[in-house]
């Protein structure tokens, strides 16, 4: 079977229309910012500018377990940058992170702010600044390390990849969900594989390995993702499927998920997290009879 029309490219590509899809109206060849917008400070030492999709997530949980274990100076703000809205493309987040891209953080605990892009450099230098989640010692660091990387260059197979082409793609292509569908299974075998010989992906205990990995191959095993459970048959994946409750049932991923999430249950949306106690503001709010 094949799709028709055939698409022939031509010599050098051209930007004549938009591409269509969800996120069309957010998808541009060029950089830089659209639009004058200052972002908003708030009192904590790290303010972070983020939505709670899949790469979000990975901050918001590292920061939550960061603050179980006691670090206070892992005290933060997280406002919400509303992709769909064009967010990202204001000339104060620009400067944060010149990809607009989400998440950014911005660390002012010092005398000099320091910013901080990609989700994986965030989770890397929290690990470092606070001593926590990342193994000091070899072996281990570089297992940690591995698997961190690992989730970077595979996410966007099943994001923009399998993703884009299931659900979001205006039309759809039998050869682009194929040859995506067949690399996310492959990559569940992967992590299937290691998670029957270890508790947690880099080893015996829980790192940003798994902070990194959860938010994308958990959501995915737990049916959040694309609404694709059945197509990919994830429940075949055992060992993912144990890994994936297991972090699930940490207080601090239940708060993490929360934070800058727009969608689903609005009683599990805290669009904007200033303080520990907008978690008891947000459960009372759950709890309390309708007016």
């Amino acid at each position: 079977m094949t799709d028709s029309p055939v698409y022939v490219p031509s010599k050098v590509w051209a930007w004549t229309k938009p591409s269509g899809g969800a996120f069309a109206n957010i998808n541009w060849p060029i950089a830089g910012p659209t639009h004058d917008k200052a972002l908003p400070v708030g009192r904590h030492p790290l303010q972070l500018y983020s939505l709670g999709t899949p790469n979000g997530v990975k901050v918001t949980i590292m920061l939550e377990e960061l603050l179980a274990l006691g670090h206070a100076g892992a005290e933060y703000d997280a406002w919400l940058i509303r992709i769909g809205d064009g967010d990202q493309f204001g000339s104060g987040f620009v400067d944060v992170n010149p990809n607009s891209k989400i998440p950014a953080l911005l660390d002012r605990s010092g005398s000099t702010p320091i910013r901080v892009f990609e989700s994986g450099s965030i989770l890397t230098y929290l690990a470092e600044k606070f001593g926590a989640f990342l193994p000091d010692e070899q072996p281990a660091r570089a297992e940690c390390l591995s698997w961190l990387f690992w989730q970077m260059g595979s996410a966007p197979y099943l994001g923009g990849g399998f993703g884009h082409f299931y659900a979001y793609a205006p039309t759809k292509i039998e050869y682009a969900i194929d040859r995506f569908a067949m690399e996310v299974k492959r990559e569940l075998d992967v992590l299937d594989r290691r998670l029957a010989e270890s508790e947690y992906i880099a080893g015996r205990e829980y790192t940003i390995a798994d902070m990194a990995i959860w938010p994308w191959y958990g959501g995915l095993a737990k049916g959040w993702q694309y609404d694709a459970a059945e197509f990919l048959q994830v429940q075949d994946y055992k060992n993912v499927q144990r890994w994936a409750d297991q972090i699930h049932m940490r207080p601090t991923v239940k708060r993490g998920r929360m934070v800058n999430r727009i969608s689903g249950d609005p009683a599990e949306q805290l669009h904007e997290r200033h303080d520990a106690s907008d978690f008891e503001t947000k459960t009372q709010d759950k709890v309390a009879p309708p007016a």
